[in-house]
């Protein structure tokens, strides 16, 4: 993956687990932590779920989720010290909901593509093959 690539991260599935500074426990789909970030927490720390909110996550919609309460989890992650980037992949609808700290949420109909910019330096997301 890219961020093993170039040093700066590291990548998580939805095995991972993370304790929210709420004490929510989350497990994106996928995720995304500064290698300095994730180095701070001890072994222990990092073999639970580890109290530390990434700083890109991405939450799928299944054909069985409704949307409203993903839109509220994206809401919750971004109000984390931390993140930086969220994304929301409706592949019903073939929408991508992008979350920035500060920043109004942004609906993406149908689009090829989704840059990680600049958080994530050189990543793009093909959709074609999410859709």
């Amino acid at each position: 993956m890219w961020s093993e690539q170039d040093g700066t991260g590291i990548t998580f599935d939805s095995s991972t687990g993370f304790q929210l500074s709420t004490g929510a426990n989350r497990s994106p789909d996928a995720s995304w932590i500064k290698l300095e970030r994730w180095n701070a927490l001890s072994s222990e720390q990092q073999e639970r779920f580890a109290p530390i909110c990434p700083d890109f996550v991405v939450e799928l919609r299944y054909p069985s989720d409704n949307l409203q309460p993903l839109k509220e989890k994206m809401a919750e992650y971004i109000k984390e010290p931390g993140i930086q980037l969220g994304l929301l992949i409706d592949r019903k609808q073939h929408q991508v909901y992008i979350y920035r700290p500060g920043l109004p949420e942004e609906c993406l109909d149908n689009p090829a593509s989704v840059s990680g910019e600049p958080v994530l330096p050189g990543f793009v997301l093909n959709m074609s093959k999410v859709w």
